[in-house]
């Protein structure tokens, strides 16, 4: 791979400082219950835009269209906060030191919206907002499970070894995620929910878009040389 200059982890810090901040604020403001409705992800508004008219929210609603990056910015308590950034700052920080600040923003925001579209796939009906930034952060694990992940895992039968790893990458991710949501007693993902589940279509939707980005993304920042690096 041709040569890299890092943006030393400055935009993963970013990334990880604006989310702390929005967090505290909220925690604080004591508007944080409103604006889980007003800036989570309700799948069931793609089909009803105005599904929220009426609840008498008393504060302006984010575009729904919006609605995939500001829920990324909303946590449900200092656990599903913690673990999320501890992630983000692992991972965040090796991947943009290979695609650089920009791009890694650019694989964040585009992880947050296949995390809003893999669940709305699996539940487009749900009225519970989801929220956190595990969806997006799934995305630059996924792009982390092809950049520096093992190569010696071997191959499963016909299944090639680069996929078997990453799909034990991701079952761990999403197994990490549940017990989280266990330890905490809220959904990781969505609040409300009540029962320790998360939501796994925006967790697999997060990684599988990590994924798919990762050659073009490398492509984009280093041309052909690139994306012939990543086997």
């Amino acid at each position: 791979m041709p040569a890299i200059q890092g943006s030393g982890g400055r935009y993963t810090h970013f990334l990880a400082g604006i989310t702390a901040l929005v967090f505290l604020f909220l925690s604080f403001s004591g508007w944080g219950d409103l604006l889980v409705y007003a800036g989570g992800f309700i799948p069931a508004r793609f089909d009803h835009p105005g599904l929220l008219d009426d609840a008498g929210l008393g504060i302006p609603v984010v575009p729904f269209l919006l609605t995939p990056l500001s829920s990324a910015l909303l946590h449900g308590g200092w656990l599903h906060l913690g673990f999320n950034l501890l992630i983000l700052l692992f991972c965040g920080r090796q991947v943009e030191m290979v695609l650089g600040g920009r791009l890694l923003l650019l694989l964040y925001a585009a992880g947050a919206y296949a995390a809003a579209l893999g669940q709305w796939l699996i539940e487009p009906d749900a009225v519970v907002p989801m929220i956190g930034a595990s969806g997006a952060i799934s995305a630059v694990l996924g792009a982390y499970a092809l950049l520096f992940s093992n190569r010696e895992v071997k191959p499963l039968g016909p299944i090639p070894a680069n996929i078997v790893r990453m799909a034990w990458l991701g079952a761990g991710w999403i197994m990490l995620q549940f017990l989280v949501g266990l330890a905490s007693g809220l959904d990781s993902q969505a609040l409300g929910a009540g029962n320790g589940a998360i939501a796994i279509g925006a967790h697999i939707g997060g990684f599988l878009a990590g994924m798919v980005l990762t050659r073009p993304l490398l492509k984009l920042r280093f041309g052909r040389a690139g994306a012939r690096a990543l086997h």
